[in-house]
């Protein structure tokens, strides 16, 4: 007769099969589960395994650690350490690049996001991972107001010491007043609404 033990381990290799035979079959449970704070948890440590180490002595920020100093430039040229030039404001960092699609469809929606809620709330700042020209002349284009850095894409960029090894893009992160990284979000917000419930959180 099998043990209690063996007995929940097939069990639990049968839940994992089926779970990942309807992920396959129904993608749109993927997508709801990515919308969710454990389904953001589970894709971030299945992208960690998968995510190359970074370069030695490059520190990769993991919830609830201080974010790593950085000097950036904005997108005029203007150099801008981080995190303090974010010090006193819940900030939201969101990570793109010009040719990544879902980032630009998102944009918009961070920026009615930033006019509705940054004056006294949480503020927007966009990091490119993308060069200068790139990025600024798709930020005219889209007329996205709120700042944006740029930094070039690589295994230490902005990107990968924000949490995200993997350089999946859009990565976002909401940031405290006192520079913490309090959470991240893999992949696209649907809209305005879905911002604010997250950086309520």
């Amino acid at each position: 007769m099998p043990s209690n033990k063996a007995i929940i381990g097939v069990a639990l290799l049968a839940a994992l099969a089926g779970a990942a035979a309807s992920l396959y079959f129904e993608p749109s449970i993927a997508q709801r589960l990515a919308g969710t704070e454990l389904g953001q948890r589970m894709l971030g440590a299945v992208l960690q395994t998968r995510a190359p180490a970074p370069p030695h002595g490059v520190i990769v920020a993991e919830r609830g650690d201080i974010v790593p100093t950085m000097r950036l430039l904005t997108v005029d040229g203007a150099a801008t350490d981080i995190p303090k030039a974010w010090a006193g404001r819940t900030t939201l960092v969101n990570l793109w690049a010009s040719w990544c699609a879902p980032c630009l469809k998102e944009m918009p929606e961070l920026e009615a996001f930033t006019r509705e809620h940054g004056a006294n709330g949480t503020q927007v700042v966009g990091i490119a991972l993308d060069d200068a020209a790139s990025a600024q002349a798709m930020l005219q284009r889209l007329r996205i107001a709120y700042p944006n850095l740029v930094d070039a894409p690589g295994p230490a960029d902005a990107g990968v010491r924000l949490g995200n090894p993997a350089g999946v893009l859009p990565y976002t992160v909401l940031v405290s007043a006192e520079g913490r990284v309090l959470k991240t979000r893999i992949g696209p917000f649907e809209n305005r609404q879905d911002i604010a419930d997250w950086t309520q959180r």
